[in-house]
């Protein structure tokens, strides 16, 4: 755990215990391009291989090179995992921004930087250390051109002997790191223990942190939610991947290709599977409606401006009933916006894609383990209901390390929906492709390649009949687009259920989806210790609501429904969905920063909107 028990001196001949510190954040300031990512995940690492708790949340610019970048570690005994506003040890590594950053730090805090910097002149409330990085890593890198790159390696080892972490899982995590390069592993870790050793020399412990080993992470995994979603597709039968390039959606598709080469690759060496980078996000979404059609299963992966760009498409798929899967993770817009920060901001324009009368599933998920087993929800739903499923990640989850259990392996079942097969057509004699038969809203469907006359159909963009015939009638229109709703009414009972946690009785309620789930945990916590005030939380996994939802706001005074956008596009959707004189209980607490969302945050401003 991230903890303290330090003797101080507060009087003559009595010492005080200064009281453990349970939670503790770690800043490094770097410049993007100079190599930190490696350093950070080893230092992450090292405190995860220790048993505690811990979170990594990497705040970087949209250009390739030279700007600032942070990367924060949260470490905490009780396990939250959410990004905690305070910083208490800040690693200064760039000149930029060091003055900027360490002016930021609450008093008591630490500042580990750069000797040149000379920062210990600015306060006198904090704690310094003075590192002189250059003359460090000239000792153990020849090589002038790599010192840049080795010498954040430097600052992972003075770190570890300050916070009395483990260099024996220093070592464990950087074999990790470089496992296919011994000799960078090698100069790496002899750069850590440098800095190792300096600290054991040169600099004397001041500050009240430092990391206690735990067992709170036996078993458990450090994945991103882009891996855990490649992985989960997959695992669900995906066979056609298209895709274009875009923060912060690549890096899915970029392993999703690894594992598939792995894995996917029959006995004759031939994929079997097709990966296509289209020429842009519209052709991506074309690939994938024309991929379902044909019987596979299909997705894409793309950010803001790409669902944009796919609003056409969408409602063609919408209206000829194929089904895709689309994975948005989601940064902050609007355009082009800030494309490596995090946001909630998609929800109410995916919801409605296109133009029309539209109405789309999105599943929601809040973790690595979601992003793998939602994955196979998608599938599963988009060919029972025929249709696109968009799964609405995002920066923080996507490209953000979590821990997590083991993924459990899928044992439901594949869900093809209303496939008839050669059988059926023959002992049906034919099938209209847009006939309601079950009142479900849906539709019966054949694959090309069934060997049977009756197999063949057309889909229509187009106005239809049921039997996907050409018409412009009113009647014809109207009843297909009762049905397409009646269809989208029924997937209430079949998406993923909401999560409730209660506090027994409380007038309270939260609610809230994705990644801000973290975020509320904590300060549902806060708010039941700091103001007795407690609280009944509700958290969203899909779009459109069950009546779980319904009840919860019904049961509640007052609802503060929490996201990460402007304009309370969640809520937004919810008062179209309850009761009129429900819609009173709704408060929204909404955050647009582009910063993973913390609890403190959270908890003032519910209490600010309670009078308190």
């Amino acid at each position: 755990m991230a903890t303290t028990d330090v003797a101080l001196q507060d009087a003559p001949g009595r010492l005080e215990r200064k009281p453990i510190v349970n939670d503790m954040s770690i800043q490094v300031a770097t410049v993007n391009g100079s190599g930190s990512q490696s350093s950070n995940t080893v230092l992450l690492r090292s405190i995860f291989q220790m048993g505690v708790p811990v979170s990594g949340k990497n705040l970087f610019p949209s250009n390739i090179a030279g700007l600032p970048t942070w990367y924060t570690i949260r470490a905490n005994k009780d396990g939250y995992i959410a990004r905690k506003k305070e910083i208490d040890f800040l690693i200064a590594m760039n000149a930029e921004t060091a003055q900027e950053d360490v002016m930021s730090l609450a008093p008591g805090a630490a500042a580990l930087y750069d000797e040149p910097l000379n920062l210990s002149t600015l306060r006198n409330d904090l704690v310094f250390y003075a590192v002189p990085y250059d003359k460090l890593v000239a000792t153990v890198c020849p090589e002038a051109k790599l010192r840049k790159l080795v010498k954040n390696m430097i600052y992972v080892g003075v770190v570890a002997k300050l916070l009395d972490i483990d260099m024996a899982e220093v070592e464990k995590a950087i074999r990790k790191q470089f496992a296919k390069k011994a000799k960078a592993a090698n100069l790496n870790m002899a750069a850590a223990q440098a800095g190792f050793d300096y600290a054991a020399a040169n600099l004397n412990k001041q500050d009240p942190f430092h990391i206690a080993r735990m067992d709170k992470t036996k078993g458990k995994i450090i994945i991103d939610g882009n891996s855990a979603a490649a992985l989960g597709c997959m695992f669900a039968g995906v066979t056609v991947v298209t895709w274009y390039p875009i923060t912060p959606s690549s890096s899915l598709v970029e392993t999703l290709i690894d594992y598939m080469k792995e894995h996917r690759i029959g006995p004759d060496g031939k994929a079997t599977f097709a990966i296509v980078q289209a020429e842009d996000e519209l052709a991506a979404i074309g690939m994938v409606i024309g991929g379902g059609w044909a019987g596979a299963r299909a997705m894409t992966a793309t950010a803001g401006p790409g669902i944009s760009l796919m609003a056409e498409f969408a409602g063609l798929a919408y209206y000829t009933e194929v089904p895709g899967v689309i994975w948005d993770i989601q940064r902050v817009g609007p355009s082009t916006g800030l494309p490596t920060r995090t946001s909630q901001g998609d929800i109410l324009s995916t919801a409605f894609l296109s133009h029309g009368d539209t109405k789309n599933i999105l599943l929601i998920p809040s973790s690595v383990s979601e992003c793998f087993d939602m994955a196979q929800d998608a599938f599963n739903l988009a060919e029972q209901f025929q249709t696109l499923v968009f799964v609405m990640s995002d920066l923080d989850l996507g490209m953000n390390n979590w821990m997590s259990d083991p993924f459990k392996y899928p044992e439901t079942p594949i869900n093809r929906g209303k496939v008839l097969s050669k059988e059926d057509l023959d002992r049906l004699g034919g099938f209209a492709r847009y006939k309601d038969v079950d009142g479900d809203g849906i539709g019966y469907r054949t694959l090309p390649g069934t060997d049977h006359p009756a197999a063949a159909y057309f889909v229509r963009g187009s106005g239809h009949n049921e039997k996907s015939q050409y018409s412009e009638r009113p009647d014809d229109f109207e009843r297909n687009m009762e049905r397409i709703n009646r269809k989208f009414e029924t997937a209430r009972s079949f998406v993923p259920r909401p999560e409730v946690a209660s506090a027994d009785k409380s007038k309270i309620g939260i609610i809230a989806y994705g990644t801000s789930h973290w975020a509320i945990v904590e300060s549902r916590d806060q708010l039941s210790k700091e103001y007795k005030c407690e609280t009944d939380y509700l958290r969203l996994k899909a779009y459109p609501f069950t009546r779980e939802v319904h009840e919860f706001v019904e049961k509640h005074e007052r609802v503060y429904l929490v996201e990460q956008n402007r304009d309370a596009q969640m809520l937004s959707l919810l008062k179209l969905d309850i009761r009129p004189e429900l819609i009173t209980r709704l408060r929204s607490v909404s955050h647009i920063h582009g910063l993973p969302l913390d609890a403190r945050s959270v908890t003032d401003q519910i209490m600010t909107m309670e009078g308190k």
